[in-house]
C-alpha cells in the first residue's frame, strides 16, 4: 500500500505552524517504519504568501528529495477542516515511485515525460488561461486534469519545485499511478434548459429563437417586469453552461432533474441590454451551446457532494458501504477509513467554504464523514479545473486509490 501522511497547524509564525505540523508528520511516521517521501503538496492562506519563499526552503531542508507543489488560498483544508480568514497551513507526504510523476511549471516542462493524468494549478491573472488549460490537457494520454485557481487577497502564488507567480504548474502522474476524480457542483437550475440561438462572444441575443432577456425574466418568474425591478433577482442569478451533447438532446444541463452535470460551467451574468432584449455572461458563448438560468442552493449542494463521495467510495472500496443515514443527512458515525483510499486532494470553490454549508468545516466534515478519515489536503480556489474545464461554484475530489 502506498503511505501518504498529512498534518495542519495554525499559527500567526509560520515557522510554529510548521513545526507543529512536522511533529504530527512525525509521529504518523513512527508507525510506518521506513517512510521516504518523494512528493509533498503544501497548501498555504495567503497570511503566510509572504513568506512562501522561507517556508518552501524549509520544507525542503527538513524533507530533502522531496518534490513539492501546492498552492496560497483564502482558505485550505485537511480531513474535517477548513482554515478559513487565519495563518494556516496544511501539508501531505506520499511515498510514490520517481519514475510514476513529474513536477512541471513554465521553467521546468514536462518535456517526453508520458503524462496519464495532471495536477494543475494557476495564478488567475493569467492571460488565455482557458487555452493554456486546454493545452496541457491535451498533452496527457486521457485529456483529465485537476485543480485549481491560487487565490489571495495579497499575492497570489503557486508552488513547483519553486515558488511561482503567473502561468501554471503541478505534477503530471504517468498510467501506473491510479487516480479517481469526480466534480461536485454546487448551483441548482431555477428553469429549462435552452439552446442559445444567436450570439456573438460573451452577448447572448436569444435562446430557443426568443431574446434571451425575455427568457431570464420568465424563467425567474418575473414575465413581463421591468428589469430594472427585477434586479435584486437577477443579481442572484448565473448561468449554467454546456457544450456537451447526450443522444436525446438534453446535454449535459440535466435542469428537468433538478441538478447540472459535470461538463457544466457556471458563469455570472454581467450585463443586460434592455434595448436589444439581450444578455452578456462571463464566458465566450456560441450558437448551440446550452444554457440554464441557476442559483447557489446550498441543499444541492450538500446532496451533490454526498453524492460523488458516495461514487468514489463505490469505486474504489465497493465491497464497503457508506454510513446508511449519510444520504438523508442525518448525523451517524463517520465511515471506516478502509483500506482503499491512501490519500486525496480536493479543491473547493472559495465562494462555497466557510459558512455556505452551515457552519465552520461543514463541506470538508461531509467529505471526511463518507470517505472515513484519510490524509486529505486541499484549499478554497478562485476557480476549479477538471477534464479541460474552467468551472466556478464546484469542488473536485480526488483520491489516491491504496
Amino acid at each position: 500500500m502506498k503511505t501518504f501522511l498529512q498534518a495542519h497547524a495554525t499559527h500567526p509564525d509560520w515557522r510554529v505552524a510548521l513545526a507543529l505540523a512536522t511533529a504530527q508528520l512525525e509521529a504518523q511516521r513512527q508507525g510506518h517504519g521506513v517512510f521516504e517521501p518523494t512528493l509533498g503538496w503544501v497548501y498555504l492562506t495567503d497570511h503566510y504568501a509572504g513568506h512562501a519563499d522561507a517556508l518552501l526552503d524549509e520544507l525542503r531542508r527538513r524533507w530533502p528529495g522531496t518534490a513539492w507543489v501546492g498552492a496560497v488560498g483564502v482558505g485550505i483544508s485537511a480531513s474535517g477542516v477548513e482554515y478559513f480568514d487565519e495563518p494556516a497551513l496544511t501539508l501531505m507526504l506520499a511515498e510514490l515511485p520517481r519514475a510514476q510523476f513529474r513536477v512541471y511549471s513554465g521553467v521546468q516542462p514536462l518535456g517526453d515525460f508520458a503524462a496519464h493524468v495532471a495536477q494543475v494549478h494557476a495564478d488567475p491573472a493569467t492571460p488565455d488561461l482557458a487555452e493554456l488549460i486546454a493545452d496541457l490537457s491535451a498533452r496527457t494520454a486521457t485529456g483529465y486534469l485537476f485543480g485549481g485557481l491560487a487565490s489571495a487577497r495579497n499575492r497570489t502564488l503557486h508552488i513547483a519545485d519553486g515558488v511561482l507567480e503567473g502561468g501554471l504548474s503541478g505534477v503530471a502522474y504517468a498510467k501506473d499511478v491510479a487516480l479517481v476524480s469526480r466534480v461536485t457542483q454546487g448551483c441548482q437550475p431555477v428553469g429549462p434548459v435552452r439552446t442559445i440561438t444567436d450570439a456573438q462572444n460573451n452577448a447572448i441575443a436569444t435562446l430557443d429563437g426568443v431574446a434571451a432577456l425575455d427568457c431570464l425574466l420568465a424563467d425567474l418568474d418575473l414575465a413581463g417586469r421591468d428589469p430594472r425591478e427585477a434586479l435584486p433577482r437577477i443579481r442572484q442569478t448565473l448561468v449554467g453552461l454546456s457544450d456537451a451533447r447526450a443522444h436525446d438532446g438534453a446535454g449535459d444541463l440535466a435542469a428537468s432533474r433538478g441538478s447540472f452535470g459535470p461538463d457544466t460551467r457556471v458563469r455570472h451574468l454581467v450585463g443586460l441590454d434592455p434595448a436589444r432584449r439581450g444578455i452578456a455572461v462571463g464566458d465566450i458563448v456560441e450558437p448551440g451551446m446550452q444554457l440554464a438560468f441557476c442559483q447557489r442552493d446550498t441543499e444541492a449542494a450538500r446532496r451533490d457532494l454526498v453524492r460523488i463521495c458516495a461514487e468514489i467510495r463505490e469505486e474504489v472500496e465497493p465491497e464497503v458501504p457508506l454510513p446508511a443515514t449519510l444520504a438523508r443527512g442525518a448525523r451517524s458515525e463517520p465511515a471506516a477509513p478502509g483500506d482503499g483510499i491512501a490519500g486525496a486532494v480536493y479543491v473547493s470553490c472559495s465562494g462555497r467554504g466557510g459558512p455556505h454549508f452551515g457552519a465552520p468545516s461543514a463541506e470538508l466534515a461531509i467529505v471526511r464523514h463518507a470517505l472515513g478519515d484519510v490524509p486529505l489536503v486541499g484549499f478554497f480556489a478562485a476557480g476549479e479545473i477538471a477534464r479541460h474545464h474552467l468551472y466556478g461554484y464546484t469542488g473536485v475530489l480526488t483520491v489516491f486509490p491504496a
